[in-house]
């Protein structure tokens, strides 16, 4: 059974929620938090589920405890924020989404992240869109563009989407190019600008994601240099004197 344990109150009217479970490049996790820490946003819940695994969180210097998976609200642009510190199985995805659903009003719009494994080079990285509801009409106006293929979005997003799509709910879902093996901020930072920030009608600062995506694509080229070196030196061969 849903429980939303309410922390701090906030009033809103029709507002949106952005989802930001860990997955592919953790693209909708890295939107999330920056999307929390860059509009100073309030922490409005703590999310109780079934199907969510059974920890405890923590942040930086701080000595409370918290739950791993939130939701967050800015009265000023009328957004909720649902930042998680952990991923959700694929067997627990459809009780999460049954859970999150029935504790969120029906007034609420989704709008649900989801990274795409591709290898990219330094062009920007492409970001789709689809809906359900009254969704799709908005999506076709402002928001990205249509996939170019046929695709299936999983775990707890498609889960979430599913649900939406079978309630006849409005929902958004961005589908972004993501680095399949590492956190890609680039793309979180695509997802931003091409459909949080026309989808919702606000502005977002994100300079400091262009410093993390530099910092990891300079940590991604010193690990591959360091593979190369060790595979070189395990495969190496040379000749040893008869007494050595």
């Amino acid at each position: 059974m849903a429980r939303i344990n309410v922390v701090e109150p906030v009033e809103g009217s029709e507002p949106t929620l952005v989802e930001g479970f860990p997955g592919v490049g953790l693209v909708g996790k890295i939107a999330a938090d920056h999307l929390v820490e860059e509009l100073e946003m309030v922490h409005h819940g703590n999310v109780h589920c079934e199907g969510l695994p059974p920890v405890v969180g923590y942040g930086e210097s701080a000595p409370g405890l918290r739950t791993p998976v939130r939701l967050y609200a800015d009265p000023e642009t009328d957004l909720l924020v649902l930042q998680s510190d952990v991923p959700v199985a694929a067997g627990a995805a459809e009780t999460v989404a049954d859970c999150l659903g029935g504790g969120v009003d029906d007034d609420v719009t989704a709008l649900y992240l989801r990274g795409i494994p591709a290898e990219r080079d330094e062009a920007p990285p492409a970001v789709d869109g689809v809906g359900t509801g009254d969704a799709i009409d908005p999506l076709a106006q402002v928001g990205p563009g249509a996939p170019p293929e046929t695709g299936l979005i999983s775990g707890p997003t498609g889960a979430l989407l599913a649900r939406a799509l079978e309630r006849g709910e409005p929902s958004f879902g961005v589908v972004a190019d993501s680095d399949p093996q590492f956190p890609d901020p680039a793309a979180s930072r695509a997802v931003i600008h091409e459909a949080i920030e026309p989808l919702t009608g606000i502005e977002v600062p994100t300079d400091s994601l262009v410093d993390r995506a530099s910092d990891i694509r300079q940590a991604r080229e010193r690990l591959a240099r360091q593979m190369q070196e060790a595979e070189a030196d395990s495969s190496r061969a040379r000749p040893l004197g008869m007494y050595q």
